[in-house]
């Protein structure tokens, strides 16, 4: 992968940074992810979920040198553009950038990639030829933060100034700074002109690939613009309470008292109202609460309640595919007491369930293994319970994730798919006559959701698909005239997901 910019410590220092992921077909792996983009409801999803930085923020580095200059945000910025173009998710790039830069590199790149098919769109008017590379992801990250002055991180005459400030520091920019500035200056001058040129490419109107719009038009006519307008916003810090420590509303009074401002979504869940750092919150370290977006949490109550050991065994026995990091198999320890297995294909990510674990207080026999072949690690007993988070396209998290959009492929629905039909599967000879299986992706498209369910239904004639949520479809926070709530959606705050809860006959 291109390196135009030293952001990093490990470049600076001489060591090789980590490699892209290459463009191309996407490489399956049965277990939690699939391919290079990110996968469903963890934990660092929500860490890196940015929040726009102070439009007062240059003035400030005037003030303190000790801050970093905008144009080397802009520079980081740019780079992490570059990685998820080469294929590379963009939490992954976050990793190889100094740590001293990180928080503003990664609101930028946030940012653009919310905004990149506008930038885009804007680009193609600006210059019919593109610029190389390094030039062409700086000029569209200017583009992408300055568009919408009403939605920029600072005023576009500041951005331009830093843009061509950051082209002229770098090595792979420098002979590009003037036509850098052109452009810019161009679209400052032209700004309501290109923007309503650009309004024509549903592309830039809704910054998702075409086909993606396609997609998601096809899969949910009433409900398109919606679910894309949504993508295109910030979602929220969410947690979810550990009820065996305390409850929603304990926990919301404490907030009060620091004057934390929170409301509650779901019966677990608290939303705040403004990004904190995670560690700084009350109970953190004493396990009362984790982080999970509302729609994540319906999987375990779903599964478990008025479910009830069968066969006379005192504690139920339940699996949870495809664990990793452990936020549902602790949700799961939460609710009831129970033997829980939490598989992972991932040595370093079941690492993180017990460390997860370990920090709220409870505990789980935790396997490296692979869902679909469980020669390798089940010692033969049926399971009363199955949560299968499936790897999917994650389609349902791009307000997390803006990056997604960018880097899948529409060849890789339908190899997710097929993989999501084999875990299902191999999974259902492992559950008990009578036994209980969720299935759920954080995926919006149909074809990881009810058409998945319809056909496995359709081939297995002791599976009974019970009442279940379905499509959850993403939005922000309280319905309103310009976003209202979706049909059959949680009201309030959430991602995609779909979930179907299937049962097994009595033989």
């Amino acid at each position: 992968m291109r390196r135009p910019f030293a952001l990093s410590k490990p470049a600076q220092a001489g060591l090789e940074p980590q490699r892209s992921a290459p463009r191309g077909p996407l490489r399956l792996r049965p277990g939690k992810a699939g391919s290079a983009a990110p996968t469903c409801n963890t934990e660092k999803a929500y860490k890196s979920c940015a929040v726009a930085l102070p439009a007062g923020l240059i003035r400030a580095m005037q003030d303190n040198p000790t801050q970093v200059p905008l144009w080397r945000q802009l520079q980081g910025a740019a780079s992490l553009l570059m990685a998820v173009r080469d294929g590379q998710s963009m939490t992954a790039a976050l990793e190889d950038v100094d740590a001293a830069l990180r928080p503003g590199v990664q609101s930028l790149g946030f940012h653009a990639l919310r905004w990149l098919g506008r930038a885009e769109a804007l680009r193609q008017q600006l210059a019919k030829r593109p610029p190389p590379p390094e030039a062409d992801a700086l000029l569209c990250v200017a583009l992408a933060l300055a568009w919408n002055e009403a939605d920029a991180p600072y005023t576009p005459y500041v951005l331009v100034d830093q843009a061509v400030e950051a082209a002229k520091r770098s090595e792979a920019t420098t002979h590009q700074a003037s036509f850098i500035n052109g452009c810019l200056r161009r679209f400052l001058r032209e700004r309501d002109e290109l923007v309503a040129i650009t309004d024509k490419s549903p592309q830039a109107v809704w910054n998702h690939p075409q086909w993606w719009i396609d997609r998601v038009r096809k899969d949910h006519p009433d409900s398109w613009q919606a679910i894309l307008r949504a993508n295109n916003n910030r979602a929220s810090l969410i947690l979810r309470i550990n009820e065996r420590k305390t409850t929603p509303g304990q926990y919301l009074r404490g907030l009060a008292a620091m004057n934390i401002e929170a409301y509650p979504v779901g019966e677990y869940g608290v939303v705040l109202v403004n990004a904190q750092p995670i560690p700084s919150l009350p109970g953190f370290a004493e396990g009362h609460f984790s982080v999970q977006d509302a729609a994540a949490q319906l999987a375990a109550p779903l599964l478990v309640k008025g479910l009830a050991p069968m066969h006379g065994r005192g504690r139920l026995n339940i699996l949870d595919a495809c664990a990793a990091p452990g936020g549902k198999t602790a949700h799961l320890l939460e609710l009831v007491d129970a033997d829980v297995t939490a598989l992972d294909i991932d040595a370093r990510r079941c690492e993180r369930i017990g460390h997860n674990l370990q920090r709220l207080g409870l505990q789980a026999h935790i396997v490296v293994g692979d869902a679909g072949q469980p020669d390798g690690w089940w010692d033969g007993m049926l399971f009363d319970a199955i949560l299968l988070d499936a790897p999917c396209t994650a389609s349902g998290i791009v307000r997390r994730h803006p990056d997604v959009r960018w880097l899948r492929r529409p060849t890789d629905i339908a190899q997710l798919a097929a993989l999501q039909a084999q875990l299902l599967d191999t999974l259902w000879p492992l559950l008990k006559p009578g036994g209980r299986l969720v299935y759920c992706t954080c995926s919006v498209f149909r074809a990881e959701g009810d058409v998945q369910i319809q056909t496995f239904v359709a081939h297995h004639t002791d599976a009974i698909l019970m009442p279940s949520p379905g499509h959850l479809l993403p939005q922000n926070g309280v319905a309103s005239p310009a976003s209202p709530t979706l049909p059959d959606n949680l009201a309030g705050e959430h991602d995609g997901f779909y979930y179907a809860l299937l049962e097994k006959r009595n033989a």
